[in-house]
Protein backbone atom coordinates (compact mmCIF):
# COMPACT_ATOMS: atom_id res chain seq x y z
CA UNK A 1 0.00 0.00 0.00
CA UNK A 2 1.37 3.40 -0.98
CA UNK A 3 2.32 6.19 1.41
CA UNK A 4 -0.35 8.69 0.35
CA UNK A 5 1.47 11.83 1.43
CA UNK A 6 4.63 10.98 -0.53
CA UNK A 7 2.57 9.84 -3.52
CA UNK A 8 0.75 13.18 -3.63
CA UNK A 9 3.94 15.28 -3.68
CA UNK A 10 5.66 12.95 -6.14
CA UNK A 11 2.71 13.11 -8.52
CA UNK A 12 2.43 16.89 -8.24
CA UNK A 13 6.16 17.09 -9.10
CA UNK A 14 7.05 19.74 -6.55
CA UNK A 15 10.47 21.32 -7.06
CA UNK A 16 12.14 24.09 -5.10
CA UNK A 17 14.13 26.91 -6.64
CA UNK A 18 16.30 29.54 -4.96
CA UNK A 19 15.97 32.91 -6.61
CA UNK A 20 18.11 35.08 -4.34
CA UNK A 21 19.76 35.60 -1.00
CA UNK A 22 19.46 39.11 0.31
CA UNK A 23 21.36 41.70 2.27
CA UNK A 24 18.83 44.53 2.77
CA UNK A 25 19.76 47.64 4.78
CA UNK A 26 17.08 49.95 6.20
CA UNK A 27 15.12 51.80 5.05
CA UNK A 28 13.82 49.21 2.57
CA UNK A 29 10.55 47.70 1.32
CA UNK A 30 10.10 45.45 -1.71
CA UNK A 31 6.86 44.29 -3.31
CA UNK A 32 7.13 40.69 -4.53
CA UNK A 33 4.69 40.08 -7.41
CA UNK A 34 2.13 37.28 -7.54
CA UNK A 35 3.44 34.02 -8.92
CA UNK A 36 0.86 31.43 -9.88
CA UNK A 37 1.46 27.70 -9.47
CA UNK A 38 4.12 28.30 -6.84
CA UNK A 39 4.58 28.60 -3.10
CA UNK A 40 7.09 31.31 -2.22
CA UNK A 41 9.26 31.07 0.89
CA UNK A 42 11.55 33.43 2.81
CA UNK A 43 13.97 32.18 5.46
CA UNK A 44 15.48 34.91 7.66
CA UNK A 45 19.13 34.21 8.47
CA UNK A 46 19.94 37.50 10.15
CA UNK A 47 18.07 40.59 11.32
CA UNK A 48 14.32 41.14 11.09
CA UNK A 49 11.73 41.97 8.48
CA UNK A 50 7.97 42.29 8.13
CA UNK A 51 5.80 40.53 5.57
CA UNK A 52 2.48 42.04 4.49
CA UNK A 53 -0.23 40.48 2.30
CA UNK A 54 -3.00 42.29 0.35
CA UNK A 55 -5.50 40.78 2.81
CA UNK A 56 -3.93 42.91 5.55
CA UNK A 57 -2.13 40.03 7.24
CA UNK A 58 1.18 41.23 8.70
CA UNK A 59 3.88 39.18 10.41
CA UNK A 60 7.23 40.10 11.91
CA UNK A 61 10.03 37.70 11.05
CA UNK A 62 13.19 37.33 13.08
CA UNK A 63 16.36 35.33 12.55
CA UNK A 64 15.50 31.66 12.13
CA UNK A 65 11.89 32.30 11.08
CA UNK A 66 10.44 30.93 7.85
CA UNK A 67 7.51 32.47 5.96
CA UNK A 68 5.68 30.53 3.24
CA UNK A 69 3.07 32.00 0.90
CA UNK A 70 1.49 28.78 -0.43
CA UNK A 71 -0.48 30.31 -3.33
CA UNK A 72 2.18 32.70 -4.53
CA UNK A 73 0.14 35.75 -3.52
CA UNK A 74 1.78 39.16 -4.03
CA UNK A 75 3.30 40.44 -0.80
CA UNK A 76 5.58 43.10 0.64
CA UNK A 77 8.80 42.50 2.54
CA UNK A 78 10.00 45.50 4.54
CA UNK A 79 12.01 46.64 7.52
CA UNK A 80 8.85 48.31 8.91
CA UNK A 81 5.23 47.19 8.42
CA UNK A 82 4.10 50.60 7.12
CA UNK A 83 7.03 51.28 4.78
CA UNK A 84 5.96 52.19 1.18
CA UNK A 85 7.35 49.55 -1.19
CA UNK A 86 8.99 49.59 -4.60
CA UNK A 87 8.47 46.75 -7.04
CA UNK A 88 10.92 43.87 -6.99
CA UNK A 89 11.95 44.67 -10.57
CA UNK A 90 12.68 48.28 -9.59
CA UNK A 91 14.71 47.18 -6.55
CA UNK A 92 16.73 44.78 -8.70
CA UNK A 93 17.36 47.48 -11.28
CA UNK A 94 18.37 50.07 -8.68
CA UNK A 95 20.71 47.64 -6.93
CA UNK A 96 22.35 46.34 -10.10
CA UNK A 97 21.68 42.76 -9.00
CA UNK A 98 22.61 40.38 -11.84
CA UNK A 99 20.87 37.30 -10.51
CA UNK A 100 24.08 35.84 -9.11
CA UNK A 101 25.53 36.24 -5.63
CA UNK A 102 23.86 38.39 -3.00
CA UNK A 103 20.99 40.79 -3.71
CA UNK A 104 22.20 43.91 -1.85
CA UNK A 105 19.65 46.70 -1.46
CA UNK A 106 19.53 49.84 0.68
CA UNK A 107 22.29 52.11 1.93
CA UNK A 108 21.38 52.51 5.57
CA UNK A 109 22.76 51.00 8.75
CA UNK A 110 24.45 47.76 7.70
CA UNK A 111 24.41 46.53 11.31
CA UNK A 112 20.60 46.35 11.07
CA UNK A 113 20.47 44.57 7.74
CA UNK A 114 18.23 41.62 6.90
CA UNK A 115 19.77 38.57 5.29
CA UNK A 116 17.29 36.12 3.81
CA UNK A 117 17.18 33.05 1.66
CA UNK A 118 14.28 33.43 -0.79
CA UNK A 119 12.84 30.88 -3.18
CA UNK A 120 9.74 29.04 -4.27
CA UNK A 121 8.23 25.61 -4.66
CA UNK A 122 7.08 25.14 -8.25
CA UNK A 123 3.94 23.20 -9.19
CA UNK A 124 3.07 22.29 -12.77
CA UNK A 125 0.09 24.12 -14.23
CA UNK A 126 -3.07 22.27 -13.18
CA UNK A 127 -1.48 20.61 -10.14
CA UNK A 128 -4.09 20.40 -7.40
CA UNK A 129 -4.96 18.53 -4.24
CA UNK A 130 -7.06 19.01 -1.10
CA UNK A 131 -3.86 19.45 0.95
CA UNK A 132 -2.72 22.40 -1.18
CA UNK A 133 -6.17 23.98 -1.08
CA UNK A 134 -6.24 23.70 2.73
CA UNK A 135 -3.02 25.62 3.30
CA UNK A 136 -3.51 29.13 4.74
CA UNK A 137 -2.54 32.24 2.76
CA UNK A 138 0.51 32.74 4.98
CA UNK A 139 2.46 30.25 7.07
CA UNK A 140 5.02 31.51 9.58
CA UNK A 141 7.23 28.99 11.33
CA UNK A 142 9.34 30.55 14.05
CA UNK A 143 12.62 29.34 15.50
CA UNK A 144 10.59 27.98 18.43
CA UNK A 145 8.48 25.98 15.97
CA UNK A 146 11.67 24.60 14.47
CA UNK A 147 12.77 23.37 17.89
CA UNK A 148 9.56 21.37 18.08
CA UNK A 149 10.20 19.99 14.57
CA UNK A 150 13.86 18.84 14.70
CA UNK A 151 13.83 17.35 11.19
CA UNK A 152 12.58 20.64 9.71
CA UNK A 153 15.20 22.51 11.74
CA UNK A 154 17.97 20.27 10.41
CA UNK A 155 16.89 20.79 6.79
CA UNK A 156 16.64 24.58 7.11
CA UNK A 157 19.95 24.77 9.00
CA UNK A 158 21.59 22.79 6.20
CA UNK A 159 20.18 25.17 3.59
CA UNK A 160 21.45 28.18 5.52
CA UNK A 161 24.95 26.72 5.80
CA UNK A 162 25.09 25.78 2.12
CA UNK A 163 23.85 29.13 0.84
CA UNK A 164 25.67 31.49 3.16
CA UNK A 165 29.03 29.71 3.19
CA UNK A 166 29.39 28.17 -0.29
CA UNK A 167 26.42 29.05 -2.43
CA UNK A 168 27.56 27.51 -5.73
CA UNK A 169 25.93 24.14 -5.13
CA UNK A 170 22.90 25.51 -3.24
CA UNK A 171 20.41 25.10 -6.13
CA UNK A 172 21.24 21.40 -6.41
CA UNK A 173 20.95 20.97 -2.64
CA UNK A 174 17.56 22.70 -2.55
CA UNK A 175 16.28 20.60 -5.43
CA UNK A 176 17.24 17.39 -3.62
CA UNK A 177 15.71 18.54 -0.33
CA UNK A 178 12.60 20.20 -1.74
CA UNK A 179 10.11 17.37 -1.36
CA UNK A 180 11.21 16.58 2.20
CA UNK A 181 11.23 20.29 3.07
CA UNK A 182 7.68 20.83 1.82
CA UNK A 183 6.42 17.73 3.65
CA UNK A 184 7.89 19.06 6.89
CA UNK A 185 6.50 22.55 6.28
CA UNK A 186 3.01 21.14 5.71
CA UNK A 187 3.19 18.98 8.82
CA UNK A 188 4.42 21.92 10.88
CA UNK A 189 1.58 24.11 9.56
CA UNK A 190 -1.35 22.03 10.80
CA UNK A 191 -1.76 24.13 13.94
CA UNK A 192 -2.21 27.24 11.79
CA UNK A 193 -5.09 25.91 9.71
CA UNK A 194 -8.11 23.88 10.88
CA UNK A 195 -8.77 22.89 7.24
CA UNK A 196 -5.26 21.55 6.83
CA UNK A 197 -5.45 19.71 10.15
CA UNK A 198 -8.67 18.07 8.97
CA UNK A 199 -7.25 16.95 5.60
CA UNK A 200 -3.99 15.67 7.12
CA UNK A 201 -6.11 13.89 9.72
CA UNK A 202 -7.85 12.04 6.89
CA UNK A 203 -4.56 10.34 6.00
CA UNK A 204 -4.29 8.74 9.44
CA UNK A 205 -7.98 8.10 10.05
CA UNK A 206 -8.36 4.30 10.42
CA UNK A 207 -11.11 4.12 7.77
CA UNK A 208 -10.67 7.12 5.49
CA UNK A 209 -6.90 6.80 5.53
CA UNK A 210 -7.27 3.19 4.42
CA UNK A 211 -9.65 4.24 1.64
CA UNK A 212 -7.22 6.91 0.43
CA UNK A 213 -4.37 4.40 0.43
CA UNK A 214 -6.46 2.01 -1.67
CA UNK A 215 -7.41 4.75 -4.12
CA UNK A 216 -3.78 5.79 -4.52
CA UNK A 217 -2.60 2.20 -4.92
CA UNK A 218 -5.34 1.15 -7.36
CA UNK A 219 -6.74 4.33 -8.90
CA UNK A 220 -7.57 2.53 -12.16
CA UNK A 221 -9.86 0.04 -10.39
CA UNK A 222 -13.63 0.27 -10.88
CA UNK A 223 -14.30 1.76 -7.47
CA UNK A 224 -17.69 2.90 -6.29
CA UNK A 225 -18.72 4.47 -3.01
CA UNK A 226 -20.14 1.11 -1.99
CA UNK A 227 -17.03 -0.95 -2.84
CA UNK A 228 -14.75 1.53 -1.06
CA UNK A 229 -17.01 1.53 1.99
CA UNK A 230 -17.03 -2.26 2.06
CA UNK A 231 -13.24 -2.38 1.69
CA UNK A 232 -12.76 -0.26 4.84
CA UNK A 233 -15.59 -1.81 6.84
CA UNK A 234 -18.10 1.05 6.88
CA UNK A 235 -21.66 1.55 5.74
CA UNK A 236 -22.04 3.34 2.41
CA UNK A 237 -23.75 6.41 3.84
CA UNK A 238 -21.43 6.80 6.82
CA UNK A 239 -18.34 6.33 4.64
CA UNK A 240 -19.44 8.96 2.12
CA UNK A 241 -20.27 11.39 4.91
CA UNK A 242 -17.02 10.84 6.78
CA UNK A 243 -14.87 11.01 3.63
CA UNK A 244 -16.44 14.32 2.58
CA UNK A 245 -16.16 15.71 6.10
CA UNK A 246 -12.41 15.05 6.30
CA UNK A 247 -11.20 15.40 2.72
CA UNK A 248 -13.56 18.20 1.69
CA UNK A 249 -14.92 16.39 -1.36
CA UNK A 250 -16.78 13.15 -2.05
CA UNK A 251 -14.88 9.89 -2.71
CA UNK A 252 -15.86 9.63 -6.38
CA UNK A 253 -14.90 13.23 -7.09
CA UNK A 254 -11.59 12.68 -5.29
CA UNK A 255 -10.95 9.54 -7.36
CA UNK A 256 -11.75 11.32 -10.64
CA UNK A 257 -9.47 14.24 -9.77
CA UNK A 258 -6.64 11.95 -8.67
CA UNK A 259 -6.86 10.05 -11.97
CA UNK A 260 -6.43 13.38 -13.78
CA UNK A 261 -3.41 14.30 -11.64
CA UNK A 262 -1.82 10.92 -12.33
CA UNK A 263 -2.58 11.32 -16.04
CA UNK A 264 -0.88 14.72 -16.06
CA UNK A 265 2.13 13.17 -14.31
CA UNK A 266 2.36 10.32 -16.84
CA UNK A 267 1.97 12.66 -19.80
CA UNK A 268 4.90 14.71 -18.51
CA UNK A 269 7.24 11.95 -17.38
CA UNK A 270 6.65 8.88 -19.56
CA UNK A 271 6.69 7.85 -23.22
CA UNK A 272 3.32 6.16 -22.94
CA UNK A 273 0.73 6.98 -25.59
CA UNK A 274 -2.49 8.77 -24.70
CA UNK A 275 -4.35 5.48 -25.14
CA UNK A 276 -1.98 3.67 -22.78
CA UNK A 277 -2.28 6.42 -20.19
CA UNK A 278 -6.07 6.38 -20.48
CA UNK A 279 -6.05 2.67 -19.63
CA UNK A 280 -3.60 3.17 -16.76
CA UNK A 281 -5.82 5.75 -15.08
CA UNK A 282 -9.02 3.73 -15.41
CA UNK A 283 -10.70 4.89 -18.63
CA UNK A 284 -12.26 2.42 -21.03
CA UNK A 285 -11.41 4.50 -24.09
CA UNK A 286 -8.94 7.18 -25.11
CA UNK A 287 -11.83 9.33 -26.35
CA UNK A 288 -13.56 9.37 -22.95
CA UNK A 289 -10.25 10.13 -21.26
CA UNK A 290 -9.46 12.96 -23.69
CA UNK A 291 -12.85 14.57 -23.08
CA UNK A 292 -12.43 14.40 -19.31
CA UNK A 293 -8.86 15.72 -19.50
CA UNK A 294 -9.81 18.65 -21.76
CA UNK A 295 -12.72 19.53 -19.50
CA UNK A 296 -10.43 19.59 -16.47
CA UNK A 297 -7.33 21.27 -17.93
CA UNK A 298 -8.66 23.23 -20.90
CA UNK A 299 -6.93 21.28 -23.65
CA UNK A 300 -6.46 17.74 -25.01
CA UNK A 301 -3.89 15.40 -23.43
CA UNK A 302 -1.75 15.20 -26.58
CA UNK A 303 -1.35 18.96 -26.57
CA UNK A 304 -0.29 18.83 -22.93
CA UNK A 305 2.16 15.99 -23.63
CA UNK A 306 3.78 17.83 -26.55
CA UNK A 307 4.23 20.95 -24.42
CA UNK A 308 5.85 19.05 -21.51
Amino acid sequence: MKDVFSDILETLRVQATLYFRTDFSPPWAVEVPAFSAAARFHLVARGTCHIRLPSGSVARLEAGDLAVIPRGTAHILADRPDRPAVSLDRAIEDSGFSGRGVFVYGKGDSSANAQMLCGHFDFPKGADHAILRALPDLVVLTRADRVDRPFLDEILSLLERRVFTSGNDAPAAVSKLSEILLIEIIRASVNQSPDLRRVIGALTDPHIGDALAQIHSEYAAEWSVETLATAVGMSRSRFAERFTELVGTGPMKYLAEWRMQRAMYLLSTSRLTVQEIAAQVGYQSAAAFSRAFAQRFGGPPLEFKNAS
